[in-house]
């Protein structure tokens, strides 16, 4: 992870222990695969809108992961761009009309995913975590749960997402002085 470890070493001090968290989630003991780990790091550096994170994820990933998975994460992070925001306003009105209302927003990708439903699924919840739409979050756990995977995944993908956005402030810590 050349470009990702050289992005952790600009982390300062102060952030310490996301340098050490993002080291930890990233490298050591997941539930997740590698297509998992890989896909949910870079949606959420999209998320955290942090070119240079992602663009250091996807560089280290190319060796490990199909271009597909990659293609399936920057999928989820737009669509979940656009979801999280429509849907916790939903949520956040709490108006049954608007509730009634068909969104009449195309989401053909999630239902055609270049890699796999249940990752993309995953990657959008991670995503939808770091934006925090609650309807979106349970929509999401929901089926990722009845694609088989297990709660110890839905886990430690929401735990390198809040990592990898937690990384992508650290990084900007000391841009501002």
């Amino acid at each position: 992870m050349p470009a990702t470890e050289a992005l952790r070493a600009l982390i300062p001090e102060a952030a310490k222990d996301i340098r050490l968290n993002l080291q930890s989630t990233l490298t050591g003991t997941s539930s997740l695969t590698t297509d998992q780990k890989w896909g949910v790091a870079i949606a959420s550096a999209i998320a955290a809108r942090s070119p240079r994170l992602r663009a250091a994820l996807v560089s280290d990933s190319a060796s490990v992961v199909d271009a597909k998975v990659v293609e399936d994460a920057k999928a989820a992070a737009a669509l979940m761009a656009m979801n999280n925001v429509y849907y916790r306003f939903r949520h956040m009105i709490g108006k049954q009309t608007y509730s009634d209302k068909p969104a009449r927003l195309r989401m053909n990708r999630l239902a055609a995913p270049a890699h796999n439903k249940a990752d993309l699924e995953l990657f959008s919840l991670a995503v939808s975590a770091i934006h925090g739409c609650e309807m979106c979050v349970q929509a999401h756990e929901k089926t990722v749960l009845e694609h088989g995977l297990s709660e110890d995944q839905v886990h430690d993908a929401v735990r390198l997402a809040a990592t990898i956005h937690a990384t992508a402030i650290s990084l900007e810590i000391d841009a501002t002085e």
